[in-house]
């Protein structure tokens, strides 16, 4: 990809292709952008991304610091539930998703992609309940005989505890929301509207039969879908590690 990205386009229908091309074109990555409409696919997947990362994050802490401190009744029996929802193949809830997002009016907007991630997800309910559950409760005690709500314990002492928890929830969410295809294949139907991964695809399709597509600028392209989340990944890989661990210590 690496290498296709850099090659003119002469070199990409060489035949035997060759590893290393004979000369580089950095400004592949300058024409992804002048000649095709890229840059809009990006923004419509910054756009996507962030609220999705902020709301899943929020919603996520809101949900685990409830199950693993709050001692309502049917605690446990909501904790189970949200287990049993990891189960379902997402594959299995397209159809009936779809049907309720048309009857809202939401076909060719974002709110499909964006809406159900503002609600959290039961693996990152479970993820940061995990977590919470490993933070001593006497700073729970503490916090409440100096006067503080249920809320003010959230804020001020389980979220800046809970950083390596909520860290992997995002990163998570980002990777899954940054490569998403299949959720943008069945609600945008505008081009306008295609986020990145999907408008890579878009770029792969010609007019006319028999002709080659630009697969240097769209292995360019392919750069800029990878990179960001192995960047994510490497410079958050010790957030993964810490909330990893909080996996193997399971109590309901």
């Amino acid at each position: 990809m690496i290498s296709t990205s850099l090659a003119s386009t002469k070199y990409v229908t060489t035949f035997p292709p060759r590893i290393i091309p004979n000369t580089f074109q950095v400004a592949n990555y300058g024409r992804i952008f002048s000649d095709t409409d890229l840059g809009k696919y990006l923004l419509n997947s910054v756009v996507i991304v962030i609220p999705s990362m902020v709301g899943q994050v929020v919603a996520s802490s809101f949900a685990g610091y409830a199950l693993a401190r709050l001692r309502a009744p049917g605690r446990r029996v909501w904790f189970v539930i949200t287990l049993c929802t990891l189960m379902i193949p997402y594959e299995a809830t397209i159809v009936p998703t779809f049907v309720m997002f048309r009857y809202l009016g939401w076909i060719n907007t974002f709110w499909p992609l964006i809406v159900p991630q503002l609600f959290g997800s039961g693996y990152s309910i479970f993820l940061m309940r995990q977590f919470i559950m490993q933070i001593p409760t006497e700073y729970d005690e503490a916090a409440r005989l100096d006067g503080l709500s249920y809320f003010g314990i959230w804020r001020r002492i389980i979220v800046p505890l809970s950083v390596p928890a909520m860290a992997t929830v995002a990163i998570f969410t980002f990777t899954f929301q940054w490569g998403n295809f299949l959720g943008p294949l069945i609600y945008i139907n505008d081009s306008d509207k295609y986020p990145l991964a999907l408008g890579l695809y878009a770029m792969t399709q010609t007019s006319n039969v028999g002709q080659t597509p630009d697969w240097n600028l769209i292995m360019a392209g392919g750069m800029l879908l990878t990179v960001p989340m192995v960047m994510v990944y490497f410079f958050g890989q010790r957030f993964l590690y810490e909330g990893a661990n909080t996996l193997g210590q399971i109590r309901v």
